[in-house]
């Protein structure tokens, strides 16, 4: 598009136009906006197409295009629109580009001004070739443009465009359209620049009118002659504003007149309609200018004709089209210039006129409003100018006897009457009345209507004088004659009723323009108005004669209309009694709005007639009327109250009578109102009234007797089968019973006397034969009559007759009858009235109601009669009311009864089910029974409003908001609501709930907020916000408006039928009402949501469950005092629950608790009663499928483990106190054995598995202990009678046995087959079993542990060296026991890590604390053992610990205390001593060789040969430095290790030996040495050789020595070992051989020898046999001494 339009603007420079010179070649700078401006036009082309395809709306693209190419023709205007010419010329162009570009061109002229010339006459030739070429519809769109274009150029350049259009506009040759059209738009824009032209233009333009001869073209020319006309009168109207050469209006009219009568004659006979439309329009002007010229003015009327034949339908007019506004134009200036039309063409006008007026053809004009008002306006013009000539037409046409003719002649009169006309002759109007009277014999409605108006229309207009007579007269006789003809009516409504209707309004109407204008009216109108509201039956008619009557009446008052004439007639009428018209006017009044309000008219008329009626009430009416008045305006038939209208006109008759009080004019009044009874249907709300103002008119009488005389009357004419008399009838009486209880009580007594004479039939056909009556009928009437009594009579009276004879009468009444439905409801209804006339008493002081028990009797039996699966009446709604006005009364219900009465009522109504749709009776009858139950249980909590009497109710209903039955639910729920709602509005201050009570309702209604019942899910709904608001009130809570939007959110998302929306809702309402619950309260709403489990169907407890999930998921971290209630309620209700998904979810509630709460949930769950139950199973299974729940679970479990090994501690949290809270370990060990097994096999347990393990074995450690069965299993015996499984036994169920195989299968975990081949080799679970062999199975564990499990070995050592710490003795022995091994090397001691980690010093301190205690044998001999095996394990780090091992293993020889320590302290310092030298034992080896050698005499085996080893090792260790202390030692041990040589223990025997060897060397002599045993000798020879060899050398080199060992050797005969004694007894008789006879001098003979002869008394043989050898020995030296004794004497 760009391109052609750049070529086209190139060629166009080559081409000379016919309109305008070439402007030119594009300049550089040009070419640039050239561009842009294109660029512009092709966006503003292609955003109209697509407006075009997507419809109307604002274009910002468009726009903005357009604006931005205005805004450069700012900065270079004559660029720009020379760019667009360029555009305007290019060949083919869319028409919407040139329209586009000739509204830029409009909007940049008229943003400019005075634009350059050469642009403007090349514009000026495009637009108008534009403009004259009209090729299709399309081309008019361009042609308009192109005008208006040139239009706008007319502004600043009038002269150039006038002479282009002048140039096209010739004489005598049609020229375009558009060129005409262009004119009249200039003309209308430039009114002085044109007007030169303008003759010039209308000359040419008349030329040209016989050539036009297309309907466009005349359209056009009739169009621009409009604005050509109107054009010259805005021109006269300022030609003191032209600078222009004067033209007169004579001269523009003598222009215009050729035109007009052209158009007239010609054009206006066209057929085209729209060109008759044109010439109409433009004919108006055209008049405004001609008819002011009185000589074109006569030339004007001739046209006349023409135009009415236009209007008689010869030519075929548009609906817009009105000529009659030309005639009327005509008609009004002939009036007004006083130049009548003439006299020869007014009967055609008449004629023609009416015509159109009365005639019923089908014309189009004829319903036109617009030429009705033209019609009219030429005959008001015409009764002006020709009024005689007018009414004589008229009268002619009257004579005729179409009913069209007359109506619309009359319509035509009462218009002329009508006009505010000055010049209206009153001839016309007096000829007008005479027209009308000749047609008023005329009865067709129509007619009669017509005429009505007339006169009303006289009477508005001032004419008063001229009705009064012949008018009101006709008006009496109308409104006499509608009334009759309506009241007497067919049944079926046709045509003539409703024209019958209309004449009737139309009298009313007329009689109240007359009442309220006409002076001067007769009595005898007055009177048949005033009797006409006391007469008629046709109630429409009362409210225009009330009105008429009120203004009359204040005429009369005024003394502006009687004179004495009339005043003299009315004086002997006849008019009704006051009583009489204020009964009827009161009657009436009750329905106010009936018949166009007639109330307030009757309150006028009240007011105005005041005087007559009562002169003693007229000022109160003055007063109390107006107010009435007022109501009635402020309100309409649809928002009054008919009550409330009625309880104020009702005060109005009580205060009316107040002034009346001590005369007979309220029984008079009351006679009246009784005599109306018959005048009105039942029902009705006019005889409802009537009763009620009966009754108060009859409770102000002061003569009693004709008071019992007017109601026997009424009771004996009353028909008891019509239910709405006989309401009226009680009504009556118990209004009278305000002012005559006693004479109404007296009726009825007296009256129930009367009716006894015939008790058998009921039939009194005496006084009423027409209306036989039922005996429970009248029984019925009766009850409800006392109660009715009751109800109005005054308070202080009631008390004193309410008991009896009232309620003993009801009472009376219903059991002596045969207790139908009638009569339940009618005794209900007594006793409703009766107790609620009892509780509107203020002060009851100490009121007791006798005959409360009786009726509550009677009330309940019926109640649980009446059948619960159906509801065929209201009687158990009005029980239920009946027993809530009962509750008030003293003596009050216990609250047994309270609940009792509660139960019974809603026993009856809630088994109900809910009516169909279609049974509105039965929909109503149950609506009253619920709203009755509703009312009881208010009354009944009312008696205990207070938190328990709520919990009460709530409890009662509880079983039907469980129920199965869907309807018995909604009702419960929505009994529920009203309870709640009751509770929170009864008292401005509630009590608070009791603690965890708003939990217990909340958790009872929330699971319905899912049920499959719409309506309970709303009621619940209600029910919570109640709750909620019950409760924010009582907390102050911070319960805000954003929660309140979100829960009508989610109350609108229940109202749907999707079942996971429901869901979803729900669990929103959760999380909403959440934060509201304190932690006792979340508890409690938990509890009861877990025992509603399995009480419905499975969508209530999945709701349930869906509340307990997301109230834990909220706040479980805040529940920490109340997570073991809350666990304990679900874990109660979780073996019950079937379903799966239900199942689920509850473990899931105890999973969110768990990782809150853990302790306190393994607590919980550890100290279940059953703990091996299949639901506890299933929760710690739940929990093994969460892995890294799992693994803190099992660390945690591992934590109480260790707690009870570990020492008592003090709680500093209440985690603390759950946590070491006492459990049952084998609960502890079984559920670590449940989630190890669990677990994934490929979980290695890394960062606890070595504590775990160390755990498992400690506690194995600890149940090898002495203790009782588990409390566990002796619960589950008592529960269980059957015997355990197999599974179950006692050796399966041992901590023992649960330990080694959660340790087997952590062992798995560590993956090493080398690990699992040892244990299994080695017997490990064996000796770990056997409490004898366990200590032994720790310390070959341990050893294997620290072979295989590779990663683990420092936390191993940390863990042993930290139970080593421990307090609980166990824990330090089984610790202790991993630092030992019996059978192999102290691998353990020398691992690696306690170097690495300077862990050795702990472990020896640990160590040496363990050998320092004396609690227990075990952990000193571990400990011990362990400090020994570190010579083994360290031998490097013995030397630096020396002092310490030396000392700590010193202690148990020095104390004894035991056999084993005191040798495990001497086998650990053998295996310290032997890495160690002389120095560095120090000090310690002089101890160690004294506390040594002690033991070589011991009665233990195992002492005495560990002593011997030691003192071997000593033997080894000692240097020069102590060899002459040990030399010592040696020779005090001597005779001991001569003598244990031959120990009875072998063992001994052979340590004390070779130790003995090992000390020879210390005598310093070579031949004792003996390095090498024989093996042909045995040990008793080797030892006597030995010991004889060795007192041979003592006794010649140490002969003292010799003599010392005798006696110490003597010593032994007395030791307890017989071995020891029979060595003994043979080293003594060695010694004694070898001794010198120096020394045998020093022995004591006797002593030796008493000695050896008790050993002959010794039980052993061998003994007595060595005893025996050594005394041969003894007798033997004996003698020898005796021998040598004379030789040393001599």
């Amino acid at each position: 598009m760009t391109e052609s339009i750049t070529e086209a603007a190139v060629d166009s420079s080559e081409e000379v136009s016919e309109e305008a010179e070439d402007v030119g070649p594009l300049e550089s700078d040009d070419s640039g906006t050239f561009q842009q401006v294109v660029n512009l036009l092709d966006i503003i082309d292609s955003e109209s197409a697509k407006t075009d395809t997507a419809g109307a709306g604002l274009d910002m693209r468009k726009t903005l295009a357009s604006v931005i190419i205005t805004e450069k023709a700012t900065a270079e205007p004559s660029v720009v629109i020379n760019t667009l010419i360029r555009c305007l010329q290019v060949p083919e162009i869319s028409t919407q580009r040139k329209v586009n570009i000739y509204n830029i061109l409009q909007e940049i002229i008229q943003q400019e001004g005075e634009l350059e010339e050469q642009c403007v006459r090349r514009l000026v030739a495009i637009a108008s070739k534009e403009m004259r070429e009209i090729p299709e519809m399309e081309g008019y769109i361009k042609a308009e443009v192109a005008s208006d274009t040139l239009v706008a150029l007319s502004r600043n350049h009038f002269s150039l465009v006038m002479y282009e259009l002048q140039h096209h506009l010739k004489p005598l040759n049609l020229t375009d359209e558009f060129v005409i059209i262009t004119l009249a738009k200039l003309a209308n824009g430039n009114v002085f620049e044109f007007m030169p032209y303008m003759g010039i233009t209308l000359a040419t333009i008349f030329t040209m009118l016989r050539l036009a001869n297309e309907a466009k073209i005349r359209q056009a020319i009739c169009g621009a002659m409009e604005t050509f006309c109107e054009t010259v009168q805005f021109y006269l109207k300022h030609l003191e504003e032209s600078v222009y050469p004067v033209m007169t209006e004579e001269q523009f009219a003598l222009k215009l007149f050729p035109m007009y009568h052209y158009f007239v004659t010609v054009w206006l006979r066209h057929h085209n309609p729209e060109v008759k439309l044109g010439v109409i329009k433009s004919l108006k002007p055209m008049l405004n200018l001609l008819l002011p010229n009185a000589d074109l003015r006569e030339q004007v009327y001739d046209y006349i004709p023409l135009l009415l034949a236009e209007y008689q339908g010869k030519g075929h007019l548009p609906p817009s089209a009105c000529p009659l506004q030309v005639l009327r134009q005509i008609l009004e200036v002939s009036v007004i210039t006083n130049t009548p039309v003439p006299q020869m063409q007014l009967h055609t006008i008449f004629t023609e006129l009416h015509i159109q007026v009365c005639n019923k053809a089908p014309a189009q004009h004829q319903y036109s409003s617009q030429n009705l008002r033209e019609l009219v306006h030429c005959f008001v013009a015409l009764a002006r100018s020709y009024p005689k000539e007018l009414m004589k037409f008229f009268f002619s046409q009257m004579e005729t006897s179409k009913e069209a003719i007359r109506v619309g002649t009359l319509n035509l009169i009462r218009a002329i009457v009508s006009a505010d006309e000055p010049r209206m002759s009153i001839r016309a109007i007096y000829l007008a009345i005479r027209v009308v009277k000749n047609t008023l014999s005329d009865t067709r409605s129509k007619v009669r209507m017509a005429i009505l108006r007339i006169i009303g229309q006289l009477a508005l207009s001032g004419y008063q004088e001229r009705i009064k007579g012949w008018g009101l007269k006709y008006v009496s006789v109308q409104l006499t004659l509608t009334t009759y003809k309506l009241t007497n009516r067919r049944e079926n409504f046709s045509q003539r009723d409703l024209e019958e209707r209309m004449v009737h309004k139309v009298t009313m109407d007329t009689v109240k323009i007359i009442t309220s204008s006409v002076s001067g009216m007769t009595s005898e109108f007055w009177v048949r108005l005033l009797c006409y509201i006391m007469e008629t039956d046709y109630m429409e008619a009362l409210t225009p004669i009330c009105i008429s009557l009120t203004n009359l009446a204040e005429h009369q008052l005024h003394g502006q209309d009687m004179d004495v004439s009339v005043v003299g007639k009315s004086r002997q009428v006849e008019l009704p009694a006051p009583q009489k018209l204020l009964a009827r006017l009161l009657v009436l009044m009750s329905s106010p709005y009936k018949g166009e309000g007639r109330g307030i008219a009757m309150l006028n008329l009240l007011r105005t007639l005041s005087q007559s009626i009562a002169p003693s009430m007229a000022d109160m009416w003055e007063l109390e009327i107006p107010i009435l008045v007022r109501y009635l305006e402020e309100h309409t038939e649809f928002t009054w109250d008919q009550k409330a209208w009625e309880d104020k006109l009702i005060q109005f008759l009580q205060n009316s009578l107040k002034k009346t009080r001590g005369s007979s004019w309220s029984l008079r009044l009351s006679k009246e109102l009784n005599n109306q009874i018959a005048s009105f249907n039942s029902p009705s709300l006019e005889k409802g009234f009537l009763y009620r103002a009966l009754g108060i008119s009859l409770a102000t009488g002061l003569e009693a007797s004709k008071v019992e005389v007017l109601l026997l009357e009424l009771l004996y004419k009353t028909d008891y089968s019509n239910d709405f008399d006989c309401e009226g009838v009680i009504l009556c009486f118990g209004l009278c019973a305000r002012g005559q209880v006693k004479t109404v009580l007296n009726v009825l007594h007296d009256f129930e006397e009367r009716i006894q004479e015939s008790e058998q039939s009921w039939q009194i056909s005496a006084w009423r034969k027409d209306h036989p009556w039922r005996r429970e009928t009248v029984k019925s009437a009766l009850m409800v009559m006392y109660s009715c009594v009751a109800s109005y009579c005054h308070p202080q009276m009631l008390l004193n007759l309410v008991d009896s004879p009232i309620t003993a009468k009801i009472i009376h009444h219903y059991v002596s009858s045969c207790q139908d439905i009638c009569l339940k409801m009618a005794f209900m209804k007594s006793v409703v009235q009766v107790t609620k006339a009892i509780n509107n008493i203020k002060d009851l002081e100490d009121f007791q109601f006798a005959q409360k028990t009786t009726l509550t009797s009677i009330i309940v039996a019926v109640l649980e009669a009446e059948p619960t699966d159906n509801l065929v009446s209201p009687v158990r709604a009005l029980a239920m009311e009946a027993l809530s006005h009962l509750s008030k009364l003293k003596p009050f219900y216990s609250t047994e009864e309270n609940s009792e009465l509660m139960d019974i009522s809603i026993h009856s109504v809630i088994s109900l089910q809910l009516p169909g749709e279609d049974n509105e009776s039965i929909k109503t009858l149950y609506a009253n029974a619920l709203s009755a139950l509703e009312q009881l249980m208010e009354s009944l909590l009312q008696r205990q409003l207070d938190p328990r009497g709520l919990q009460e109710m709530v409890q009662l209903l509880e079983k039907w908001i469980l129920s199965e039955k869907e309807w018995e639910r909604e009702k419960a729920m929505s009994l529920h609501l009203c309870l709640t709602r009751i509770y929170v509005h009864s008292t401005g201050v509630c009590i608070p709930l009791k603690l965890g009570q708003f939990g217990t309702m909340v958790g009872l209604i929330a699971p319905c907020t899912c049920d499959a019942h719409q309506r309970t899910r709303m009621a619940s709904m209600k029910v919570l916000s109640s709750l909620l608001d019950l409760h924010a009130g009582q907390t102050s809570s911070l319960w805000g408006p954003s929660k309140e939007k979100e829960l009508e959110k989610c109350q609108e998302d229940l109202q749907g039928m999707d079942a996971e929306k429901i869901f979803c809702a729900s669990s929103r309402i959760a999380q909403v009402v959440c934060t509201e619950f304190n932690c006792d309260e979340v508890a409690s709403l938990i509890q009861k949501l877990c025992e509603n489990i399995g009480a419905m169907d499975l969508q209530h407890d999945k709701a349930s469950v869906t509340w307990i999930g997301s109230f834990l998921q909220m706040r479980a971290k805040e529940l920490e005092d109340k997570v073991a209630e809350i666990l304990g309620a679900i874990l109660v209700h979780l073996p019950a629950v079937d379903h799966p998904e239900v199942r689920r979810l509850l473990i899931e509630g105890i999973l969110l608790l768990a990782h809150h709460h853990q302790e306190t949930i393994l607590t919980s769950l550890l100290r279940q009663p059953l703990p091996m139950e299949s639901h506890l199973a299933e929760v710690w299974l739940a929990m093994s499928e969460n892995v890294p729940f799992a693994r803190t679970m099992l660390h945690s479990l591992m934590g109480r483990l260790q707690s009870r090994l570990s020492p008592r501690v003090g709680a500093t949290s209440k985690a603390d106190i759950w946590r070491l809270a006492a459990v049952d370990p084998l609960m502890t060990l079984c559920t670590i054995h449940l989630l190890i097994e669990k677990l994934d096999e490929n979980d290695n347990l890394p960062d606890f598995l070595p504590d775990l393990i160390f755990t498992l074995l400690l506690q194995l450690g600890s149940s090898h202990q002495p203790e009782a069965a588990s409390p566990v299993l002796k619960t589950w015996r008592l529960v269980h009678t059957a015997p355990l499984s197999e599974e179950m036994n006692l050796q399966r169920c041992s901590q023992g046995w649960v330990t080694i195989k959660s340790m087997q299968l952590l062992f798995k975990r560590v993956k090493s087959q080398h690990l699992a081949r040892a244990l299994e080799e080695q017997a490990v679970w064996d000796l770990l079993r056997g409490s004898r062999t366990f200590l032994e199975g720790v310390s070959l564990l341990a050893r294997l542990c620290m072979q295989h499990v590779e990663g683990h070995r420092q936390r191993l050592v940390e863990l042993v060296l930290r139970g080593m710490d421990s307090e609980v003795l166990s824990c330090r022995i089984s610790s202790t026991a991993a630092c030992v091994e019996v059978r192999h090397q102290a691998r353990f001691m020398s691992d690696p890590v306690l170097y690495q980690e300077k862990l050795l010093k702990l472990a020896v301190v640990l160590l040496e604390k363990g050998a320092d205690q004396e609690e227990d044998e075990a952990l000193r001999v571990l400990s011990l053992r362990a400090l020994g095996n570190m010579a083994l394990g360290a031998p490097k780090k013995v030397k630096q610990y020396r002092k310490v091992l030396l000392e700590k293993c010193l202690v148990p020889l020095r104390e004894p205390t035991s056999t084993n320590v005191t040798a495990e302290g001497m086998d650990a310092l053998t295996k310290i001593l032997a890495e160690l030298r002389e120095r560095d034992v120090g000090s310690s080896f002089d101890a160690i060789s004294e506390q040594c050698r002690i033991f070589f005499d011991n009665e233990s085996e195992l002492l005495r040969l560990k002593a011997f080893i030691l003192f071997g090792k000593l033997a080894r260790v000692v240097g020069m430095s102590k060899k002459h202390f040990f030399k010592g030692e040696v020779k005090k041990a001597w005779i001991p290790l001569m003598l244990h040589s031959q120990d009875p223990c072998s063992d001994s025997a052979q340590a004390c030996m070779a130790t003995m060897f090992q000390c020879v060397h210390f005598w310093g002599w070579k031949s004792l040495e003996c390095p090498s045993r024989p093996c042909d000798t045995t040990t008793d020879d080797k030892m006597t050789v030995f010991q004889t060899t060795m007192c041979s050398i003592l006794s010649q080199k140490k002969p003292a020595v010799l003599y010392s060992f005798l006696l110490e050797t003597m010593v032994y005969v007395k030791n307890s070992l017989s071995r020891i004694r029979i060595a003994a007894c043979n080293l003594a008789g060695i010694i004694m051989k070898q001794m010198s006879t120096h020394y045998l001098k020093k022995l004591d003979i006797p002593a030796l020898r008493n000695s050896l002869q008790e050993l002959q008394l010794d039980p052993d043989p061998e003994v007595r046999q060595a005893a025996l050898e050594t005394l041969k020995v003894l007798d033997s030296c004996s003698q020898h001494r005796l021998l040598a004794s004379p030789e040393e004497m001599s």
